[in-house]
């Protein structure tokens, strides 16, 4: 029986994934594994029997990674499972930031009580909230990830011309991006030339701030700046600077902070780009199909500090060891399974940074005398055994 332990509401159909295999909630004790969203983590006792844990969305701030990595716990999180709703949004925060939608909103409610008069200073009012249209417009993407390729793609079908800037970007991105849109070799590139920037690029050490001042003397003049992503990547001063002289005409972001939302010309959203029920239905399932294939056959998929790694459905006995990537592991590993007369049948071994995970069938009976000696490897940082089901 694996148990589950759920620190958020997740979706039932999500849920669903688990069958009588399972028990989950969010009084289990002791569990394997863990399915959250937004829970934060890191004031939280990781038990010993933890083995996996699952973000139903992309970001994982809100999860130790470091210190999971150190115990060998795998984190998985769901990229591209909310893509489409944050697509839309993204589409829909281009269009107000053009055409002043919100300010001709919240300025057409103060008319309220002017009776037979309203028509009039409507038609007297509106043109303070006059603002262009998006064909022709050029549209910047950062980051052309699961999110990004799907915006550039929309823009495009909406009359923009799309430019792009992502050093990583996946064959797989490549392939579903539209072909009309240009990939720019280097970021100040798109800076120059976009009417539009959209940001799609996770927070990190290199990326957090990355539009301050300095970026923005880089920008075209009256850009409109769009950031669905992270409220970090955004220095909100500097935006407010730029705003005040110019350099931006607009900002529409997802993320509320004070600064921002005294700024007339900031339209400020509360966090809504996954707030679709078929976003967190999306998230859920993924998320809990992660964590039962990890469960039940040690494969890897979407982890955010473990390679990728699957050999597919248990067959025999198969045997997964996370540990340094460091030279002679893999000669060691086997000389445990040599010792004791047992063939290998598959191993597959991937690194990524200096974690690595390998994973080793037989058809054999894994013993825990074999188990032991594994985890006495120095440099060994977990151990674990599944069998046919």
């Amino acid at each position: 029986m694996y148990k589950v332990q759920t620190l958020n509401k997740i979706a039932k159909i999500g849920l669903n994934v688990f069958d009588d295999k399972y028990t989950f909630g969010d009084e289990v004790e002791n569990p394997d594994g863990i399915i959250l969203r937004s829970f934060n983590m890191h004031e939280m006792e990781l038990p010993a029997s933890l083995a996996a844990i699952a973000r139903a969305g992309a970001g994982t701030n809100n999860i130790p990674i470091d210190k999971c990595s150190e115990k060998g716990i795998v984190v998985f999180n769901t990229p591209g499972a909310n893509a489409n709703a944050v697509k839309e949004l993204v589409i829909a925060g281009i269009l107000l930031a053009s055409r002043k939608v919100v300010q001709g909103i919240n300025w057409a409610k103060t008319l309220i009580g002017e009776g037979d008069q309203v028509g009039k200073l409507v038609e007297k009012g509106k043109s303070n909230f006059v603002g262009p249209e998006i064909q022709g417009k050029t549209l910047g993407i950062i980051g052309l990830g699961a999110i990004g390729v799907r915006v550039a793609n929309a823009a495009h079908a909406l009359g923009m011309n799309v430019i792009g800037y992502d050093p990583y970007l996946s064959v797989d991105a490549a392939w579903s991006m539209t072909r009309a849109a240009v990939k720019a070799n280097d970021i100040d590139t798109v800076l120059a030339q976009s009417d539009y920037i959209s940001i799609h690029v996770p927070a990190t050490a290199d990326t957090k701030g990355m539009f301050n001042k300095d970026t923005f003397r880089k920008v075209k003049p009256g850009v409109r700046l769009l950031n669905f992503s992270r409220a970090e990547l955004v220095v909100d001063t500097d935006v407010c600077e730029a705003l005040e002289n110019g350099t931006v005409a607009a900002y529409v972001t997802d993320f509320a902070t004070e600064t921002l939302l005294k700024n007339d010309n900031v339209v400020v959203m509360p966090h809504l780009g996954a707030s679709t029920p078929e976003s967190e239905d999306n998230c859920a399932v993924m998320a809990a199909q992660e964590l039962k294939d990890f469960l039940e056959n040690g494969n890897i998929k979407n982890s955010v500090n473990f390679p990728n790694c699957d050999m597919g459905k248990v067959c025999g006995s198969r045997v997964t060891i996370a540990h340094k990537n460091i030279p002679s592991m893999l000669t060691q590993l086997t000389d445990v399974f040599a010792k004791d007369g047992i063939n290998i049948e598959n191993m597959i071994n991937k690194s990524r940074g200096d974690i690595a995970y390998t994973m080793i069938d037989t058809h054999s009976n894994v013993v825990d005398t074999i188990l032991n000696d594994l985890k006495a490897v120095d440099g060994v940082i977990k151990v674990s055994a599944y069998t046919e089901q």
